[in-house]
């Protein structure tokens, strides 16, 4: 279903035509037609060309675009979480959602938005070295084993962010491109909000819980979206395991095994006859429960299919086989 939110819409619609019936410096502007969007177009000096056209497209055309209302499916529990959705990538359309713009704790499926800020941002070449105050996590924290003076490369960093999910990977990432977290986490909203990301906030790189910190299922497709774009981002979430070579404090190499956690990938679960996993992201807090994003293919068509605080693994797993088994 290819729907666009009435409310949101009706909102665009009437900022739009503030700002055109008062420009400059005060100056009236009268449209004949005030609800014409190519009128605007030409106002603004957009259309190119003798006969008024443009190549100019709107920022839907690529997207797929989801209203308020759930769509459901009788082959999908709806009950297993409180929110998912499934997204046909070539079609541009929703064909499952529920509870898609309800706000949420993304716990570790942040990492999806970290790892698409560092290769727009960095070069996977570019070092970095762990300093202490990067090792400062909740007990309990997720990580991939890294210790204070070791220095590795982005590439690196990114199989220890995305396959084992390291909290201590994100925050070297985060100081590696900004300086510090608080100063990744602005670069992480703007990123988000150019995304289209409107209804979420992010105030840290790895996603443990903060009331402030926190997105949509919607808005997390748009995140991951635009990740698998890049042809390295999807090498790395489609890597059951991974050695990740190291330079320790004394200047020895040393090496560090990280594996897929999805399970899918590790062969924990069965995908559905016909259904290839390409990879994606896993994430769990007590607030958030349990989380997975993934991106899938099944003749030829990609896939992305999001559940989002399922109340355990098994109910995650049964809801995302579910809407595997619904393409």
């Amino acid at each position: 279903m290819k729907c666009i939110n009435r409310r949101k819409r009706n909102r665009i619609a009437s900022i739009f035509l503030s700002f055109v019936l008062i420009s400059g410096c005060g100056q009236e502007i009268v449209l004949e037609n005030a609800y014409d969007t190519y009128e605007g177009i030409k106002l603004y000096g957009l259309a190119s060309g003798e006969d008024n056209s443009t190549t100019n497209s709107f920022f839907a055309k690529n997207i797929c675009v989801a209203g308020n209302e759930d769509l459901l499916s009788t082959n999908v529990t709806a009950s297993l979480s409180e929110g998912a959705a499934l997204f046909n990538l070539k079609d541009k359309t929703m064909t499952f959602g529920k509870n898609v713009h309800g706000q949420m704790y993304p716990a570790s499926t942040t990492k999806i938005l970290t790892a698409y800020v560092a290769l727009k941002h960095g070069k996977l070449t570019d070092t970095a070295t762990v300093t202490e105050e990067n090792l400062q996590l909740e007990t309990g924290s997720s990580i991939c084993g890294l210790s204070v003076g070791d220095t590795t490369t982005l590439e690196e960093l990114l199989y220890g962010l995305l396959l084992s999910s390291g909290n201590d990977a994100a925050n070297v990432i985060a100081d590696m491109i900004s300086g510090n977290s608080e100063e990744f986490a602005k670069l992480m909203n703007e990123e988000a909000k150019a995304l289209g990301a409107t209804n979420s906030n992010f105030v840290n790189p790895h996603g443990l819980h903060d009331l402030n910190h926190y997105t949509t299922v919607y808005d997390m497709y748009l995140i991951f979206n635009a990740a698998i774009q890049n042809k390295q981002f999807e090498t790395i979430i489609n890597t059951n395991s991974h050695t990740g070579e190291l330079t320790n404090a004394s200047g020895q190499v040393v090496t560090k095994e990280w594996k897929n956690s999805n399970k899918y990938l590790n062969g924990e679960k069965t995908i559905p006859e016909g259904v290839e996993v390409v990879g994606g992201k896993t994430g769990t807090t007590s607030n958030a429960g349990s989380c997975l994003v993934l991106y899938s293919k099944k003749n030829n068509t990609p896939y992305i299919s999001i559940v989002f605080k399922a109340e355990n693994a098994e109910n995650l797993y049964e809801e995302m086989t579910q809407l595997l088994g619904d393409i």
